[in-house]
């Protein structure tokens, strides 16, 4: 939906008509092209990503208000842990994004890596690398802040709470997605090279936001920028319900181990 000059056969007017006539044109499981290297590259991200946010919050709250939450901690924590998370999430992304496009060539992920490590160059793989940032870093800053924030009214007590974690996490990622779609516009323009945008008076490469939010402009006008943004908002509610909840889950349980391993000992 993010394509800028889609073919014919992929224009879709929303979400649902795009998943329905993916599946009957494409095959039922064209909609997960892309799962195995999101999955490989959301491992080792997720795990940079909540240490050092858990770190540096504690860190920075104790130094801006001691005993209590602060949201500029919390803010700035999920910025720097944002650096790590894009840092191993970024070549995932664009072999998947590669893959999911109509109409693609590659059919493994072994076949599109390899394909643009030929073609493109290492450096390839972190095109978009700024362009990401750029996004995620406010992304991150609202997500986490919101998501704070309604811990604070949901769940003061910062007791295990499953159904607040779950609610505060949907909210968060849909305020966060919202806010940052026309930045996610160009980042998938700078994964995916659009062969289609490119021929549109474009000559060579993409490189870097202000020439991908230039072609965004050059190519669809100012409502380029929002589109996908009712499904970027829908993917990103159960996505962050459901980081938010696994982890909360797991911290609870290892903390709850070690908690009774030191009163054992």
């Amino acid at each position: 939906m993010q394509s800028l000059q889609p073919d014919p056969a992929a224009r879709y007017r929303n979400v649902l008509e795009a998943l329905w006539r993916i599946i009957r044109t494409e095959g039922l499981w064209r909609p997960m092209r892309g799962l195995n290297v999101t999955a490989t590259g959301a491992g080792p991200a997720h795990a940079l990503y909540f240490a050092c946010y858990e770190k540096l919050k504690k860190t920075l709250s104790d130094v801006i208000h001691p005993g209590g939450n602060s949201h500029i901690a919390n803010g700035a924590a999920g910025c720097v842990a944002t650096l790590l998370h894009d840092a191993a999430m970024n070549p995932a992304e664009v072999v998947k994004q590669r893959m999911q496009m109509y109409n693609s060539p590659y059919h493994r992920v072994t076949d599109c890596v390899r394909a643009v490590w030929q073609n493109e160059g290492a450096g390839a793989f972190y095109r978009s690398y700024t362009t990401q940032l750029t996004m995620n870093v406010p992304f991150q800053a609202i997500h986490f802040m919101t998501y704070e924030f309604l811990q604070e009214h949901f769940n003061p007590q910062r007791r295990y709470n499953p159904s607040s974690h779950v609610l505060s996490g949907a909210c968060a990622g849909a305020v966060a997605a919202a806010a940052t779609t026309p930045l996610d516009v160009c980042k998938t323009l700078l994964n995916t090279q659009e062969s289609l945008a490119l021929n549109s008076n474009i000559t060579g490469h993409i490189t870097g936001m202000a020439s991908a939010f230039r072609t965004v402009y050059q190519v669809g006008g100012v409502t380029a920028y929002f589109r996908g943004v009712q499904a970027r908002v829908i993917y990103q509610i159960p996505s962050t319900a459901i980081a938010w909840s696994v982890y909360e889950f797991f911290k609870y349980l290892i903390t709850k181990r070690q908690e009774e391993w030191r009163e054992g000992k």
